[in-house]
């Protein structure tokens, strides 16, 4: 076997209840054979259902200290960096070296200080957040893959909190009328919540900004419902809906309630990557459905899109449930970890050559996703963050 060029460093997850690893013990020979050396502190994928012998039984080297993952790695892979781990993540920051690289999920447009506190310590921060949406990018498109986990979990969820079962079904009592679900925004969450309702046997509706999504809605058994909104075609790039302005989104909430105060479920899915998610189900909307009736906010952590929304938390309300879940995908760690592995191999195969980190600023995966390098706060998106209104940031720039 070829002899390792670069070390893969693996730290296990401190952000709570973080129950993901970044590396799965399936995926090392495939970093091998990029002439890459995989090192992991001890126990970071038991939470997952991967124990140390897993990864030593493919050639992974086991750390029982955090420290000695962050001396020896070239690459650290995480799932939740400085930025997207704001309370124990920065007690990191000094065990980082300069020229050290970082891959994961770092949460820069919203977190764009500790994107300052990174760039200082010298090392290069390439954030999945700001992947391209491009074809080639598939294969490593995290978000997606999160995504799809966290629209199946919100149809369990609001299975578990609904008084009553989802399917139509004809017993010796009677017959049972199939549950109500509505679905508002029909991305990559949206559409796993649409099927995951349909394979439960709910009679499912749902609504996007984007027309071109209703395609997509019915392929998969569900009716789009179709608002008559001027402006309503809010394609944004990829699969991501545009952000709209206020009065949009009120003249939605207007014509949403008629078919929120109908549904025995609500799963919203509308957020902006890093902003506050838009308000589509107010206090009032709430109080105008059946009681029994269940909410899941899948917004929940940029401050929900129900008005009565309270990350982490379940809030009753009129006789509804409003649940407010945060960090979905963790909760299923084993396929999660295995989703989210993937798409960081695919990674590093763009940004690993001869054993060798290159960063090649030609290539658009690389370019939009390096947030630090070199010292300095890299991405544009992040820096015009980090200025007050109406300053250049050109002005500020070295």
């Amino acid at each position: 076997m070829r002899k390792a060029d670069m070390i893969i460093g693996v730290p296990r997850e401190t952000y709570p209840d973080e129950r993901r690893v970044a590396l799965v013990p399936g995926l090392l020979t495939q970093l091998q054979t990029l002439g890459l050396e995989v090192i992991l502190e001890s126990g970071a994928g038991l939470q997952a259902g991967f124990p140390d012998a897993e990864y030593q039984d493919q050639g992974g080297r086991v750390a029982f200290q955090r420290a000695e993952v962050f001396a020896l790695a070239d690459i650290l892979l995480q799932v939740r960096g400085l930025g997207a781990n704001p309370g124990p993540g920065p007690a990191d920051l000094a065990m980082l070296r300069s020229g050290q690289a970082l891959l994961g999920f770092f949460n820069p447009l919203g977190a764009p200080g500790a994107m300052v506190e990174l760039a200082r310590r010298g090392v290069t921060v390439l954030a999945l957040e700001l992947l391209p949406r491009i074809s080639r990018a598939q294969p490593m498109d995290a978000l997606t893959s999160m995504a799809v986990v966290a629209g199946y979990k919100a149809v369990l969820l609001a299975a578990d909190a609904l008084p009553r079962m989802f399917p139509m079904m004809v017993t010796a009592a009677g017959t049972i009328t199939p549950a109500r679900v509505f679905v508002v925004g029909a991305g990559v969450a949206g559409l796993q919540a649409i099927a995951t309702a349909r394979r439960l046997g709910a009679v499912v509706e749902a609504y996007d900004v984007r027309l071109a999504a209703k395609q997509e809605v019915e392929s998969l058994g569900a009716k789009f419902v179709e608002l008559a909104l001027e402006g309503a075609d809010a394609g944004g790039a990829g699969e991501y809906a545009a952000a709209m302005n206020e009065d949009f989104y009120r003249r939605q909430r207007e014509m949403m309630a008629r078919v929120v105060a109908a549904s025995d479920v609500v799963i919203t899915t509308a957020a902006v990557p890093g902003k506050k998610a838009p308000l589509l189900v107010t206090g009032d909307m709430v109080q105008k459905m059946r009681p029994g009736s269940v909410i899941v906010d899948l917004a929940a952590e940029s401050e929900g899109n129900c008005e009565l929304t309270r990350p982490g938390a379940t809030v009753k309300a009129d006789g509804v449930t409003i649940l407010g879940p945060v960090n979905l995908p963790s909760t299923i760690p084993f396929h999660a970890s295995q989703m989210y592995a993937r798409n960081l191999v695919a990674f590093l195969r763009v940004l690993v050559k001869d054993g060798q980190l290159e960063i090649d600023l030609e290539d658009p995966i690389i370019r939009d996703t390096l947030v630090t390098h070199q010292g300095e706060v890299f991405s544009q998106r992040v820096r015009d963050r980090l200025m007050p209104p109406g300053v250049d940031p050109a002005a500020n720039q070295r």
